[in-house]
């Protein structure tokens, strides 16, 4: 537990004190999660991250340049390398003469359009297959669940990878709706990444379809869109925000590998991973290229897996009242 010292029969009584009953559940989330400092923390880096992301050109024209402008003059007047981090270029410049200052901070609005935009249509899918899947069973059941199989069969970068691939040549796939480079990356973790939370609501639904509180309202005559919706989905909250900040931070890694490898976001538009792998070769001689990319690739991570563990210990069931 991220509240290390701290046990669940204290702060059971804590929440059982008068006026805690009064409180609503999310009250009582944010009750917990404040006293999590490093989930805290990283809150706070990562609302720092999305506000410099939101207004990346207003930075880079104040204090940087163009992401995509190249400046021969910054690069060695010798041996025609790349120059290291100095008052005109914060973060030095790469081997053709970009602002690595300023491809770092749009290369974090990709990354945090792939961790909202992806985390969010995976979510939906799997929550509502999952839910249909767990209440209706029988042939819905079998049908969802042998395709989760099947892709789950697969492993993850090499399937992320093929359908990457397919769809970043020319007009990209499905009649050309998915363009390549970023429609391309959030097709391809969609397509992966919804079958884990669909497998995580199938088994929750199937438990709750079984309680009294839906058993009533079948009686009562609703139907079952009704009971999925209103009864089964609101028990459902907690399990889905805590996959979706636990997931998060492996769309953002699954983003930076395949613009690694060369099928993810497509140059000039800045990516953490195509930065990492164009500084590879020099990395040795030109190690601000690689470290500033790397280090905020890390930071973020880092940041979201710990808000994540700080989210799950909030909403710990056993910690309920």
């Amino acid at each position: 537990m991220s509240d290390t010292g701290r046990t669940i029969e204290a702060r059971r009584s804590e929440q059982n004190q008068p006026g805690a009953a009064e409180r609503t559940p999310w009250q009582l989330f944010w009750q917990q999660l404040r006293r999590d400092r490093v989930a805290l923390v990283a809150l706070g880096f990562i609302l720092f991250e999305a506000f410099v992301a939101l207004f990346a050109p207003l930075i880079v024209g104040a204090f940087a340049h163009p992401p995509n402008a190249e400046y021969p003059s910054a690069l060695n007047p010798v041996y025609g390398t790349p120059s290291g981090p100095s008052s005109t270029f914060f973060f030095g410049v790469d081997s053709v003469g970009e602002d690595v200052f300023s491809r770092v901070l749009y290369g974090a609005r990709v990354s945090l359009e792939v961790a909202l935009i992806a985390t969010g249509f995976s979510t939906l899918i799997g929550v509502v297959l999952g839910m249909l899947a767990g209440y209706y069973r029988g042939l819905v059941d079998t049908v969802i669940s042998r395709i989760v199989d099947v892709t789950l069969a697969f492993p993850i970068l090499l399937l992320a990878l093929g359908i990457a691939s397919a769809c970043s040549l020319g007009n990209g796939c499905v009649a050309g709706v998915v363009k390549p480079g970023l429609p391309t990356v959030i097709v391809a973790i969609v397509v992966i990444n919804w079958t884990y939370i669909g497998r995580i609501i199938r088994g929750q639904t199937l438990s709750l379809r079984e309680k009294e509180f839906v058993e009533a309202a079948r009686a009562s005559g609703a139907t079952g869109r009704t009971i999925l919706f209103r009864e089964i989905l609101p028990n459902l909250v907690a399990p889905i925000v805590v996959y979706a900040t636990l997931v998060i931070p492996q769309n953002i890694l699954l983003e930076a590998a395949l613009s690694y490898l060369g099928v993810g976001i497509n140059p000039p538009q800045a990516s953490w991973g195509e930065m990492i792998a164009a500084a590879t070769p020099i990395f040795n001689t030109a190690w601000w290229f690689f470290a500033f990319p790397g280090a905020a690739l890390l930071l973020t991570v880092l940041a979201f897996n710990l808000l994540g563990d700080g989210v799950r210990d909030a909403l710990d069931p056993q910690l309920a009242t």
